[in-house]
């Protein structure tokens, strides 16, 4: 899924706004030691109202530290297009959060954007597992720092639906166990599961933690780049196992055909609304922000998620998806930023203010806000080297990124007829031939 396409949802739960879409906002203050007195740092970001103020309050904490100025842009879904821009009119920001890694390696790749520097490096090692140092590399050197992540591998339920269907609910930590809790909700009288079938992309995250699971991160890697057919028998098994839920039109809200025609925020609302229509909803951490804009439900206590289920005693694993740093300056004062956002200082300024998530191991669980924040974030350190980012967003965007095409498409078509795996099989690899071949 493309992130940026719902970016600021996990942050709908908060009430206030700041500075207004797109604007730029000078951040500064006096009590620091000087260092970077008189230098000015620019930065473009997605981030916007109570996100883009959340975010300034990091870059205040970096000017608290170093006196340096800091002007951050908001540039929203444009990023990209702003950004190349300025680079081809020769005045490049300091530094750009890039939530596309084939944008950010296509910098790399023209020389746009410099590597990090030694002290960068030994922030990201001391507080990263590998895999982050992994994604933000291009040719073997570190561009990026993931600032600000996604937990795209959970599972969120309410509480008062399962206790209408007197089902009690033990987080199934099987994808068996979570069938079966599913069936009994369904026998209730409940549907299990309300799907999003409307929007493609919640389909390509079903389909790719199922994978990440049933294949295994190397075969997911290999899958990602193409390297894998989609006719391979991994995806036939993985397919498979979708097809036990999505196959069984009890467990879905509607039946296949319902849930076509539901989109993201009505797959949330139909879980936590009043009345609810399902017991389950699956999809990232984003979807408090839907709970807590658009329904009664409070999280935490209405409202809360499990892990997405081990399948076949698959280790615990993340699909994730976030937020990069890269510079396109190397000089002292964009070192200094950069290496202040690798820090775990960095992150803990904006987890206290609730609507994030790092992949840091160096924040204290003691800096997010709540007990749901704080089971998110650990969710993904446990994972460590099993985090993978979003597969359809590491592939062309005419399969990956196009309604009504690629994935989305394709996928869209399995969840209407759940015992076509081969013919699904047979037109994701069509559709990625032409995808890559282009």
């Amino acid at each position: 899924m493309r992130l940026s396409k719902i970016a600021g949802l996990f942050a709908l739960a908060l009430a206030a706004t700041a500075c207004s879409p797109g604007e730029s906002a000078s951040v500064s203050a006096t009590d620091g030691d000087g260092a970077l007195k008189g230098q000015t740092v620019d930065i473009i970001g997605t981030w916007s109202g109570e996100e883009q103020a959340r975010f300034e309050k990091v870059l205040a904490a970096f000017t608290a530290k170093t006196e340096a100025q800091v002007r951050y842009t908001g540039a929203g879904d444009e990023l990209p297009t702003v950004v190349q821009t300025k680079v081809s009119g020769g005045t490049p920001p300091s530094v750009a959060l890039v939530a596309q890694p084939g944008f950010a390696a296509q910098l790399a790749k023209s020389g746009a954007i410099k590597p990090v520097s030694a002290q960068v490096e030994q922030e990201v090692a001391a507080n990263y597992a590998s895999i982050w140092r992994k994604l933000g590399s291009f040719d073997n050197k570190l561009y990026g720092i993931y600032f600000k992540v996604a937990n795209k591998s959970t599972i969120w339920y309410s509480k008062k639906a399962f206790e209408a269907a007197s089902v009690p609910l033990d987080p199934p930590a099987s994808w068996e166990t979570f069938l079966t809790t599913s069936r009994s909700l369904a026998d209730a009288g409940t549907s299990a599961v309300s799907v999003a079938g409307a929007d493609g992309w919640t389909l390509t995250d079903w389909f790719e933690n199922v994978y990440l699971r049933t294949a295994g991160p190397e075969n997911y890697d290999k899958l990602t780049k193409h390297e894998t057919p989609w006719t391979d028998q991994s995806v036939r098994v993985a397919l498979r196992e979708l097809a036990k839920l999505f196959g069984d039109q009890r467990l879905i809200e509607g039946g296949s055909s319902g849930a076509l025609q539901t989109e993201f925020p009505k797959s949330v609302t139909n879980v936590f609304g009043d009345p609810g229509k399902a017991a389950m909803v699956f999809e990232g951490d984003f979807v408090s922000g839907v709970i807590s804009s658009s329904t009664g439900a409070v999280v935490g206590r209405d409202a809360t998620f499990f892990p997405f289920p081990s399948v076949n005693g698959s280790a615990p694993a993340v699909v994730t998806g976030g937020d990069m740093a890269v510079q396109f300056k190397d000089d002292k004062a964009t070192n200094e930023l950069m290496k202040f956002l690798a820090s775990p200082e960095a992150g803990a300024v904006w987890a206290a203010e609730g609507g994030y998530l790092s992949a840091s191991k160096g924040i204290d669980a003691k800096a997010y806000p709540d007990d749901v924040t704080r089971d998110l974030a650990q969710q993904i350190i446990d994972a460590g080297d099993n985090v993978r980012f979003d597969l359809s967003d590491l592939t062309p965007t005419a399969f990956g990124g196009t309604k009504g095409a690629g994935m989305w498409k394709d996928l869209q078509d399995f969840l209407a007829d759940p015992t076509k795996v081969e013919e699904t099989m047979q037109r994701l690899e069509m559709s990625a031939i032409k995808a890559y071949a282009s």
